[in-house]
């Protein structure tokens, strides 16, 4: 889908803002998180009816066992539930990172050309000289300063 399109789509104005993604992903999130609360109320309210009904004939254990089925999914609606609310919590943070990302690479572009044109012409990584520079080369043309400590000898000679 294009961004220019003039069609109104729900949440294209979200999405395309990191700020207003983070806003979005969160009210999700403390939505899912109230609804894992009253999921856990739940599961405890269902393990105490389930192992609570005892029928004739029933040894101490059958109305557990019975349960365990129920339990094991509530238990795993949770689970799922706090897995997802992670994810949002994980998206959020990547789309912020994309954005970043994103206002960083035209730089990142810029830094590279800089870096192809200067190893095809070699002449344009010298830098230009500053006037103490200039005056130093034009006193004694072809001597650039000591390179070693043999070279500071001669020089003192």
């Amino acid at each position: 889908m294009n961004s220019n399109d003039p069609t109104p789509a729900p949440l294209r104005d979200v999405a395309q803002s990191p700020e207003a993604t983070a806003r979005y992903l969160a009210n999700i999130q403390r939505t899912l998180l109230d609804i894992g609360k009253n999921l856990e109320t739940f599961a405890i309210e269902t393990r105490l009816h389930c192992r609570g009904t005892h029928l004739d004939g029933d040894r101490r254990y059958h109305a557990r066992l019975r349960a365990l089925p129920v339990e094991k999914a509530l238990k795993d609606a949770l689970k799922h539930l706090n897995g997802l609310t992670e994810g949002l919590e994980k998206s959020a943070y990547k789309r912020n990172a994309f954005a970043d990302k994103v206002k960083k690479l035209p730089g990142k572009r810029r830094e590279r050309e800089l870096e192809r044109q200067q190893k095809k012409n070699p002449q344009l990584q010298a830098a230009p000289e500053t006037p103490q520079q200039q005056g130093t080369e034009g006193e004694n043309p072809g001597y650039n300063g000591p390179t070693s400590i043999r070279d500071l000898r001669r020089e003192s000679a």
